[in-house]
């Protein structure tokens, strides 16, 4: 199994993920590992931190001469920023922030809660994403992530975006200060939005949405609830830092139609054979790609909610916990509006997912190894479809 955990906390030495099931014979790349890091400090909105820091992981073990070796990888983002025993402590708890529950749970002081509930944790997970999709672009698999919705204001692009290759989308989303792929009037009124709640000593969320193309049929399984790939994606999503909300495909419009506006018919056509999708076509894409948790062959569609960062300068109401008098919240340096960097984070955690899976269908031992299953089980599927003897 392809799994990851980090640990580290916000003004700590630094951010470790640790990488295990990560199969032998990937080229790793560690510059395209930090130009993903480097993408999750930017961003219209950001704060003063990334003005500190300049992200890169150091590849400390599990690979020879540049090739992983099937080991434990463990990757070190280091923390410029490492004052943590000179940190003060808090004693008024930021609503919406884990300070309070954390504080209470643990018996601990709120700096204790903080300091590893901190947004400063995804370093590791945008490592450990990054490092999966040296895997996936082995095997042809892409990923998009852009942001389409920022402060209220709607950045979904012209439908004419998903005509070009996923390498132009990627060119043209990163030329957007907001990770967009929207008009520039729309992006300027979402930046506006942004300046204005800074003014205001507030905070905005938004919305991401990621797109995983060329996936192979047959990833997750039906077998059990915890098999559902639809259901680890969620779960993943769900636990990045002021994430509220997830949905596959259409996801909650669906709930407004009648199943024959719902679904997405099945049709065949010929020059889709000797293609992922098998020559098996579908005129609408409602289901994002996922069916009763597996991967049916279609772009995989998911979007991702983000409240507005808890931590503001205009302070919402609070107790101290000594005194128990109510005062304003504690304040530590924050964002603005972090989507454009949570749109990173959201797509390499999507990314290590689909990098799981595939490991799980198709064996994890070495990049050959996948290489030859993936080939056989598509050849596989394309001569029982020609056959038509697909029940027997």
């Amino acid at each position: 199994m392809l799994s990851y955990r980090t640990a580290g906390e916000s003004h700590g030495k630094g951010i470790a993920a640790l990488v295990e099931g990560f199969p032998a014979g990937v080229v790793i790349d560690t510059d395209y590992i930090a130009s993903e890091l480097r993408r999750r400090q930017c961003g219209y909105g950001r704060g003063g931190r990334q003005n500190i820091e300049t992200d890169s992981a150091e590849v400390m073990t599990g690979i020879l001469h540049g090739v992983s070796m099937g080991s434990p990888i463990l990757l070190w983002v280091k923390n410029r920023d490492y004052k943590l025993e000179t940190m003060p402590e808090l004693v008024r708890p930021r609503p919406g922030h884990g300070d309070l529950s954390g504080s209470i749970k643990f018996f601990s002081g709120i700096r204790a809660i903080l300091e590893r509930a901190s947004a400063r944790e995804t370093a590791g997970r945008v490592a450990a994403g990054a490092l999966a999709r040296l895997l996936l672009r082995e095997v042809g698999i892409e990923l998009v992530g852009y942001v389409q919705r920022a402060g209220g204001v709607d950045l979904t692009p012209d439908p004419s975006v998903w005509e070009k290759t996923p390498s132009e989308i990627r060119a043209a989303r990163d030329q957007s200060e907001l990770f967009t792929l929207a008009n520039p009037e729309a992006e300027a009124k979402a930046k506006q939005a942004i300046d204005d709640a800074r003014s205001a000593g507030d905070t905005l969320g938004g919305v991401v949405e990621v797109r995983v193309f060329n996936v192979p049929f047959g990833l997750g399984a039906h077998t059990q609830w915890v098999n559902k790939l639809d259901g680890k994606l969620a779960r993943a999503i769900a636990s990045i830092q002021a994430f509220k909300g997830v949905e596959i495909g259409d996801g909650f419009k669906l709930s407004e139609l009648r199943g024959s506006q719902a679904h997405d018919e099945i049709g065949w056509n010929e020059e889709e054979r000797g293609t992922r999708r098998q020559g098996i076509v579908r005129p609408t894409n409602h289901a994002g790609g996922l069916e009763c948790g597996m991967t049916n062959g279609q772009t995989i569609i998911i979007r991702a909610a983000k409240k507005p960062i808890p931590t503001l300068r205009k302070q919402l109401k609070s107790i101290d916990l000594s005194t128990k008098s109510v005062e304003k919240a504690s304040f530590e340096r924050s964002d603005i509006c972090a989507i454009a960097a949570a749109s990173v984070v959201v797509e390499n955690v999507v990314g290590f997912e689909i990098a799981s899976a595939l490991v799980e269908k198709f064996g994890g031992d070495s990049l050959r190894e996948i290489k030859d299953r993936i080939d056989l089980f598509e050849r596989s599927v394309a001569k029982r479809l020609e056959d038509g003897e697909w029940m027997s």
